[in-house]
């Protein structure tokens, strides 16, 4: 089969076509064609060498949509040729994958493959996010980090849904701003000094919850909008930087923090991701839903996928066709 691997931590260039053996399932896992993976930034900083351990050659990727190809046993659930979605074990940037059963959900009739393909990281992590880790009340403001990329085109539609009286975006340019605006929020702003502008959108009140996936500084400053009993979900740190908090930000204020990781959850806790499946596929073949797709590349394109992702130009999920 080909796969995309890499043998050094590196720039987009060292991603590497090869031909590789199709691995080989064991007991309580399936081997899946892939039809589409996409590129997510937990790649990129994988790809970078952020890991401190790594095992190269090194096939990245987070997820897969794709047809099953082989059980290990008939009373697994699956069968040859359900069309499924999956996080696969070792790497999702290939023609063949091996998973966990627990971590294969099947596709229901009429959700459109390429639709399907590009939520299964995203829409699993802002449903999570929103129905889990915390809970948006019809009269709270919220404000969202990176709006108008994957997970955060999902959450501003889960705000909406939920009945959220006012959804604030950030972006890191403003030109990007049309695709937030489109899916429900009420307002979008660029990082520079965005706390004053959210508080003057809130009148001095601050909003009721933040979702951050960027880190550093940007959590530094999201507690100067952050609104007394307020909730910031920290879930990633895609600038690469630590957040500094203290606890003066919190017990005066009745403020709290809470972390989430899909990748933590799909290790220790995958039945969580069972639980919720049923919600997000009802929510997938709902028409209103909108899952905006930036670029579609081939297998052989994956060097020009990651330089889009690093670029930070894209909006919507960037997915990999393989055929």
């Amino acid at each position: 089969m080909k796969a995309v691997t890499i043998n050094a931590f590196g720039p987009p260039s060292v991603l590497t076509v090869v031909d590789c053996p199709t691995p080989m399932i064991s007991e309580g896992e399936v081997l899946i064609r892939t039809s589409y993976t996409s590129v997510n930034f937990a790649d990129i900083k994988n790809r970078t060498g952020n890991k401190a351990k790594a095992n190269f050659p090194m096939i990245l990727g987070l997820d897969v949509a794709g047809v099953i190809e082989e059980v290990y046993d008939d009373s697994c659930g699956f069968s040859k040729g359900d069309h499924v979605i999956a996080f696969p074990k070792n790497g999702a940037y290939a023609q063949y994958v091996v998973a966990n059963e627990q971590l294969v959900f099947r596709i229901p009739n009429g959700v459109p493959l390429e639709k399907v393909a590009a939520i299964p990281t995203v829409l699993f992590l802002s449903y999570m996010l929103t129905h889990r880790i915390t809970q948006i009340g019809a009269e709270d403001s919220v404000l969202i980090h990176a709006a108008s990329g994957g997970v955060g085109t999902m959450l501003i539609q889960m705000a909406k849904r939920l009945g959220a009286k006012k959804i604030i975006g950030t972006v890191s340019n403003i030109e990007k701003a049309p695709i937030a605006y489109e899916l429900g929020a009420h307002h979008v702003v660029t990082y520079g000094d965005f706390s004053t502008k959210v508080n003057d959108y809130t009148d001095g009140h601050g909003v009721d919850v933040i979702f951050d996936s960027i880190a550093g500084t940007v959590t530094r400053e999201s507690f100067n909008c952050l609104a007394p009993f307020g909730t910031l979900v920290q879930f990633g740190n895609s600038s690469g930087e630590v957040g500094p908090i203290k606890t003066s930000d919190l017990h005066s204020s009745c403020r709290n923090v809470k972390g989430f990781s899909l990748g933590t959850t799909r290790a220790l806790k995958p039945e969580l991701l069972q639980q919720v499946a049923p919600d997000v596929f009802t929510l997938l073949q709902d028409e209103s839903f909108q899952v905006p797709i930036a670029a579609v590349f081939s297998l052989e394109d994956m060097e020009k996928a990651h330089d889009l992702m690093e670029s930070r130009q894209h909006q919507g999920k960037i997915l990999i066709k393989i055929v």
